[in-house]
């Protein structure tokens, strides 16, 4: 994606300086035949455009030996200049469309393997912190975006980025949508992450879809449209802003955690088949006694939620814990769960 950009600036740059060398000559031959034949301004920029396109009309020959002398050099110069801007006009166009072409096809076959992806739509305000995120956690992911600086930026730290409009399906189709795990539609107006969701849900029914609410009204538009959740940034930032104020040292807890002050995080784990932790007692595992780990919740496969299980809790196939921990502990907790 970077190269792509960077040869369609290298080719406005040959396409410049070849404007840049016609110009030139015409103002050069415009002025010298205002000098030598005492023509006036425009009567010199006929003659000069005549002699550089080989029209050759006729009707105004130079009438001094200088002139004509000139006019030879103008041919001879000018002439092969117009050719050469011409020419590299045309290969810098097309060389630009070739390589895109290429480019774009390569880019989208290396797309079509992606499998278990994250797909994020639009990496303005919101975005970008969702991508930071998924690039800290090693998470395999595809950027949209629609705004070619924005996406030059991504491209060049290395990342997945397709230049396009999100709300098309072809676009969903090319970052792979029928095989991503989840998708968040953060594009800046609520219409927009609607058509999104929509399409992406018709595409993939199995796909987890976060949409970004603008406004609190569309909360209920995007969950009938097929979001899996919704998130308010302003209603969310109003709640952590009054908990900020009417209890700060629980703000401050929630800011350490978000903001990796202290080296915790949250994280889900699900429990896979073959896993040692299956069958096994939570205060007898070694979650708490020798990982550190405080286990907030435990969703069962039936749909059952409890909230901070007790030490007597078997633990079962397709469980998924809810856990805070250092980042080192909650990684071996995800290779355990994971089991042969």
């Amino acid at each position: 994606m970077a190269s792509i950009i960077s040869n369609r600036f290298r080719t406005l740059f040959r396409i410049r300086n070849a404007i840049i060398a016609l110009v030139f000559a015409i103002v050069f031959g415009t002025i010298g035949f205002a000098l030598i034949e005492d023509w006036p301004l425009s009567q010199s920029l006929y003659v000069t455009v005549q002699t550089l396109t080989t029209v050759g009309y006729g009707d105004v020959p130079p009438r001094t030996a200088a002139g004509r002398g000139f006019a030879v050099i103008i041919m001879l110069i000018g002439v092969g200049g117009v050719a050469l801007a011409a020419s590299t006009i045309v290969q810098s166009v097309v060389q630009s469309e070739l390589v895109s072409t290429f480019g774009q096809r390569r880019q989208s076959k290396r797309m079509s393997k992606l499998r278990d992806h994250y797909i994020v739509c639009g990496s303005g305000r919101v975005g970008s912190h969702l991508v930071r995120d998924l690039q800290r956690s090693e998470q395999e992911f595809v950027i949209i975006e629609n705004d070619g600086p924005r996406a030059t930026e991504f491209s060049q730290r290395g990342l997945n980025v397709l230049v396009g409009d999100a709300t098309l399906e072809e676009t969903l189709k090319t970052a792979g949508v029928e095989h991503a795990r989840g998708l968040a539609a953060c594009l800046p107006n609520d219409a927009d992450n609607v058509y999104v969701v929509l399409t992406a849900r018709d595409l993939n029914p199995r796909l987890h879809i976060v949409a970004r609410a603008a406004e609190e009204q569309a909360e209920a538009k995007l969950v009938r449209a097929g979001a899996n959740h919704v998130v308010a940034p302003t209603i969310i930032g109003g709640h952590r802003m009054a908990i900020s104020l009417t209890k700060p040292a629980v703000g401050e807890f929630f800011d350490s955690i978000t903001g990796s002050q202290i080296g915790l995080g949250f994280e889900q784990v699900q429990i896979h088949d073959g896993s040692a932790l299956i069958g096994e007692v939570l205060r007898e595992t070694p979650m708490r006694a020798e990982l550190d780990i405080v286990i907030i919740s435990i969703r069962r496969s039936d749909g059952q939620t409890i909230f901070n299980p007790s030490g007597d809790i078997v633990i079962s196939a397709g469980d998924i814990l809810i856990a805070i921990g250092k980042v080192e502990a909650l990684s071996r907790l995800n290779e355990m769960a994971l089991g042969s």
